[in-house]
This record gives structure tokens, C-alpha cells and sequence, in this order.
């Protein structure tokens, strides 16, 4: 298998712009229309999700090592969608059509079967990985929200109660669908570990034009039914090492954060003792510092601190700036581990601020978690956004 021939050949077609999904989805749905109504009524955000997503993981194959577990995840998870094995081959022949149509004279016979033993390895690890979750976990979860409440102008904190048990891991994410809008899902994280009784908090932030944030936001009531998939992603678990923690959050990115003190205070509470955290939580302007009363009344514990930060209001009376900068300029670091989510440009300039003051990139674990309209990659969330 020449790994660089798909890449070089996937780069060629994916400069064709939204042109390639369009054929991609034409193909597949003309040649399978059943599957249609496994896809959301308007195909807008949809177009290059999942076309986007096999090429890039399909030509980085010889990465697969490195990334099983998130491709695990992603056959299990895929089990919402009422997916079967016979589903990964009509995807698979509808992308090579697609590869095909656009290479031209570059479509050799190598190339060819290249991509057909490339697309084979992912798609047989993503079966065999759906077939084992399916004797262990549901395809799905069902849930009715409990209450919403609208912290802030584009901030909700959601809470909801699973009517089966999941074992997820604090700081990971799951898609959700909103009965209001079925076939339409996108991935949130749970701003608490898990809990006896089945209950489940979210934090959802408003994104001007967003179907899905909107409806979460202004429109989502008690006893409203909602729906998720397995749980994805390990970048932001609690670190096996045992250092204390610096959190670093920027708006909802506060969530995951959110459900590892969650399960940091559990540990204090039933062993006496337990890791340090110091969480910095940012925001453009105060009101938007949605958690601040809940955390305030933590920080009276001696293992945990709480550094609101405000970027927007030059009146604000406590940390001022961009919150990767006043967590970097408080203190050392050194021994810490540093655990950072947010919107991409957030995420980026705290992890630079933090590595300028010492802390050294494998001692910083990061997401780049956006709002729910964001877009899945390998194991995050990804979404623009300011710095906060």
C-alpha cells in the first residue's frame, strides 16, 4: 500500500472543493436512496463531514496505530445512525466513484486498489469495533431534560436525566440529537462525572446562524426528549500521573474541565486527599462568567482555586486579559499538569503562553472544543471563536 500515492491523490481531490462532496452524496444517494434518511433533512453543514473524514482517514492509514482507539470509537458510536456492515461498503464504493471521477488518467489501477485495501483496514476496524460495543453497551442512549436555564445571553446549562446508565469518562464527548430536530447531531460534553442517578449537565453556547446551538439555547424545555451516542475522546480525561492540575478554560470549554473537578472533588471527598487545582476561567465580558457563583463557593476547599478572567470590560474589578496570559503570568507551573479547552484560537494562544513560561508540551493537554455546531475531528471539537 503507497501511503504517499493517497495522500498526494486525496490532496488532489479535495482541491476540488465542495464539487467532490456534492458527487460523493449525488452517488450515494442515487445509488442507495435508502440511506437517505440516515442524513439530516438539509445537507448544508452535512456536505463534507463525512466524505472530509474518510479521505483524511483513510490516506493516513499508516497512522493507524496511533489512532485505533478513536477509530474504535467512531464504529461504535456510529451504531446511533442505525448503521450496519453493509453500510461501510456502499460508502466505500460510492468515495472511490468519487476518486475515480476526479483523478481521471491518475485513477491507475494501483491507485486504485490502494484506496480499496486502504478503505478496508479502517472500515473492517470499525465493524468488528461496532459488533463488540454492541454486546456491552446500547446503540444509543435516550434522555428527557430535567431543566433549562439560561445563564447568560447565548449560554444554557442543560440538565437531563439518562434512562440507561453510561459509562463515560470525565472530559470525554458524545453527538446528541434534539427530538426538536431529528437526523441532526452534534457533539457536546458533560460538565460533570457520572452520577448514580443517571443525571447529566450540559453547557451550550449560542453560535450566530446555528440550527442546533439556537434550538439547544432558546428552545429546549423540561421534558423535551434527547438522544446520544457512545462516548469519544481522550485527550482531556484526568492524566494517570498524579500532578496537580491548571485548568484552562475558555467560554463553555469550561465543561469538560467542569466534570474533571467533578471527579477530582469525588476523590478528595472519599480519600482525604487528592490532586491541586487551580482553574482560570475566561471570558469576554462578565456576565458570561456563568459558573462563577457555583465555582466561587468550591474554592473555599484548600485543594482548589478559582481565577475568573475577563478579556472585554476594562471596569472589571478582578484578572484582566486574555485568560492563557493571566493563567502563564500567575505563578510557576512547574510540576503541574496543564489541561486547556476552548475555541481553536484560545486553545492556541494558552497553550503558547503556557509553553513561554515553562511548561513543557507534554506536560499540557488540550481540546479544541467548540460550541455544539462545531465540527468533529480526531477525537475534538473544532470551531472558531476569540481568545477569552
Amino acid at each position: 500500500m503507497n501511503v504517499d500515492e493517497l495522500k498526494r491523490t486525496w490532496a488532489l481531490v479535495a482541491a476540488q472543493g465542495d464539487d467532490a462532496p456534492l458527487f460523493f452524496y449525488s452517488h450515494l444517494f442515487l445509488t442507495r436512496p435508502e440511506l437517505r434518511e440516515m442524513f439530516p433533512v438539509s445537507m448544508s453543514a452535512q456536505r463534507d463531514k463525512l466524505f472530509g473524514a474518510l479521505g483524511h482517514i483513510v490516506s493516513n492509514v499508516d497512522k493507524l496505530g496511533t489512532v485505533t482507539g478513536y477509530i474504535q470509537s467512531l464504529g461504535s458510536d456510529h451504531r446511533r445512525f442505525d448503521v450496519h456492515p453493509e453500510h461501510y461498503s456502499y460508502v466505500g464504493a460510492s468515495l472511490l466513484a468519487t476518486l475515480s471521477h476526479y483523478l481521471k488518467d491518475e485513477w491507475t489501477d494501483s491507485v486504485a486498489a490502494d484506496w480499496a485495501a486502504a478503505y478496508g483496514t479502517i472500515s473492517s476496524v470499525m465493524v468488528i469495533a461496532a459488533e463488540d460495543a454492541a454486546e456491552e453497551t446500547p446503540a444509543w442512549w435516550d434522555a428527557e431534560i430535567i431543566s433549562a436555564d439560561r445563564r447568560s445571553i447565548d449560554i444554557a446549562v442543560i440538565q437531563l436525566r439518562l434512562k440507561e446508565p453510561m459509562n463515560y469518562v470525565p472530559g470525554q464527548s458524545m453527538a446528541m440529537e434534539m427530538g426538536k430536530l431529528p437526523r441532526l447531531w452534534r457533539y457536546v460534553t458533560p460538565a460533570n462525572a457520572p452520577r448514580d442517578d443517571n443525571t447529566m449537565e450540559l453547557h451550550i453556547q449560542l453560535v450566530p446562524g446555528g440550527q442546533f446551538s439556537s434550538t439547544a439555547v432558546r428552545k429546549l424545555t423540561a421534558g423535551d426528549s434527547l438522544r446520544f451516542g457512545a462516548p469519544v475522546g481522550e485527550q482531556l480525561t484526568l492524566p494517570p500521573t498524579g500532578k496537580d492540575l491548571l485548568m484552562v478554560a475558555g467560554g463553555t470549554g469550561l465543561a469538560p474541565l467542569a466534570a474533571i473537578l467533578d471527579q477530582v472533588r469525588s476523590e478528595w471527598e472519599t480519600t482525604g486527599a487528592g490532586r491541586k487545582v487551580d482553574l482560570f476561567h475566561g471570558a469576554r465580558l462578565p456576565w458570561n462568567l456563568y459558573e462563577q457563583q457555583k465555582l466561587s463557593v468550591l474554592a473555599q476547599e484548600p485543594w482548589f482555586d478559582y481565577h475568573p478572567v475577563v478579556s472585554d470590560d476594562p471596569t472589571y474589578p478582578g484578572l484582566k486579559g486574555y485568560v492563557g496570559t493571566a493563567a502563564a503570568n500567575h505563578q510557576s507551573w512547574d510540576g503541574y499538569q496543564g489541561l486547556v479547552c476552548g475555541s481553536p484560537i484560545m486553545v492556541s494562544h494558552a497553550v503558547n503562553e503556557l509553553q513561554a513560561a515553562g511548561m513543557t508540551p507534554n506536560n499540557i493537554s488540550y481540546e479544541n472544543f467548540s460550541t455544539a455546531d462545531g465540527l468533529p475531528t480526531l477525537g475534538s471539537t473544532t470551531e472558531s471563536g476569540d481568545i477569552s
